[in-house]
């Protein structure tokens, strides 16, 4: 940290420069008539001065006063970590997630960046390199209040496939969403424009076949490497793929029809280049579908997990009850209670 100050006659400012490690730098202006001593002794006669500083501080940064309890996940192929703690005396939990390097910052990053040699050998050497601020950025992602059903699906956990079959999913798992407070208001409030409504992509407002397209939270849109959007209907009587007929078909199509030529308009991103699926268990039970750029391996599209839209598609236009009787796969971690519920009735 440097701090420089030119002699200047009376009553002039000057500017203090301060270099923080993190490369940013920092800038105010400090009175050349207040020595050091004097606003020490002002701030500390003034009663509000705490109090003050604690309000503008929180202000400018929601995450100020967040309290860690425990990291519940971290990750260094990912580059992210998940926190749970307290802020504003709630529970909360954050994801705190490194950004990807964007093609055309590479410019900035080299001429711009300070670099700390780490080790030389021959033809190979590594730095710690320090880019600029604005280029050392972190993704936020902020849960508050965060229930313990949250802070248990950040949880690192061990985790098994369970097998359902349609009587399992009739007697078993639809009985548990039912008896569970799964709260999908948040999902009512960007079909009603309650939220997010300048987030939305392309919308088509058929009540019957309609959705809404916007991007998955996790994308920054910074780059099309890791597209994410999603695709959700109108409709709220469809809580999973274990709802659809081939009543729906009209539905699934209109979303891949549109969905594809909305991105394919907006981003650019041809359909061929895209991977268009559906969860099952999905993370929330009001029917959606994702749309990833086809390189980008996000979380949750392993063959155990995602359905390609293309072959649900298929699968309905050959059986209307497919997914009403077929056995299905997925994983389960631990601490969720529907694993418990197949393991009470034998089914693990």
């Amino acid at each position: 940290m440097s701090s420089v100050c030119r002699k200047t006659p009376p009553k002039k400012r000057c500017l203090r420069i301060k270099m923080a490690e993190t490369g940013k730098r920092e800038v105010d202006f400090a009175d050349r008539n207040e020595t050091d001593t004097a606003k020490a002794k002002r701030l500390k006669n003034d009663p509000n001065s705490d109090q003050d500083n604690h309000n503008e501080s929180a202000s400018a940064n929601p995450l100020f006063g967040f309290k860690t309890t425990t990291v519940l996940r971290d990750s260094a192929r990912e580059k992210n970590m998940f926190i749970h703690g307290k802020l504003n005396d709630q529970d909360a939990v954050i994801i705190l997630e490194k950004t990807p390097i964007r093609e055309d910052t590479l410019l900035e990053i080299f001429n711009g960046s300070r670099l700390k040699l780490d080790m030389r050998n021959d033809i190979y050497s590594t730095y710690q390199l320090q880019p600029p601020a604005h280029l050392n950025e972190m993704k936020t992602t902020v849960v508050c209040p965060a229930t313990e059903k949250h802070v248990k699906k950040y949880l690192r956990q061990e985790t098994y496939l369970v097998q359902e079959t349609g009587e399992d999913y009739r007697s078993i798992t639809l009985p548990y969403i039912q008896s569970q407070s799964f709260s999908v208001q948040w999902v009512y409030n960007i079909l009603e424009k309650k939220a997010e409504a300048e987030r939305i992509v392309y919308e088509d407002p058929d009540q019957d076949v309609g959705f809404v397209l916007l991007p998955d939270f996790k994308w920054d849109q910074k780059q099309l490497d890791d597209l994410h959007l999603i695709a959700i209907v109108h409709r709220r009587d469809i809580k999973s793929l274990r709802g659809l007929t081939a009543l729906h078909l009209p539905l699934l199509t209109n979303i891949r029809k549109k969905g594809e030529e909305s991105i394919l308009k907006r981003y650019g991103v041809a359909a061929s280049k895209l991977k268009v699926y559906l969860h099952y268990q999905p993370s929330y039970y009001h029917l959606h579908i994702h749309f990833n750029a086809l390189s980008y391996e996000a979380p949750g599209c392993g063959v155990e997990h995602a359905h390609l839209l293309s072959d649900v598609i298929q699968n309905l236009q050959a059986d209307s009850q497919y997914y009403h009787s077929r056995s299905l796969s997925f994983p389960l971690r631990a601490d969720q209670g529907l694993l418990s519920k197949f393991k009470d009735a034998g089914k693990l």
